[in-house]
């Protein structure tokens, strides 16, 4: 995980998850639209996840 990725989820979270496919961006998108928190957090997480 990047530093760029990491700023982008936190300023961003939908953007910074585009390559996850369009599951990813559905769910962090529905969170970030929840709330800004819970979108980063989602978005920190799929990022930190081994492919």
């Amino acid at each position: 995980m990047s530093l760029f990725r990491v700023l982008l989820a936190i300023f961003f979270p939908p953007l910074a998850v585009i390559d996850r496919g369009c599951g990813s961006i559905l769910i962090v998108l529905i969170l970030t639209l929840c709330g800004w928190v819970p979108g980063v957090i989602g978005a920190l997480v799929i990022l930190n996840k081994n492919e």
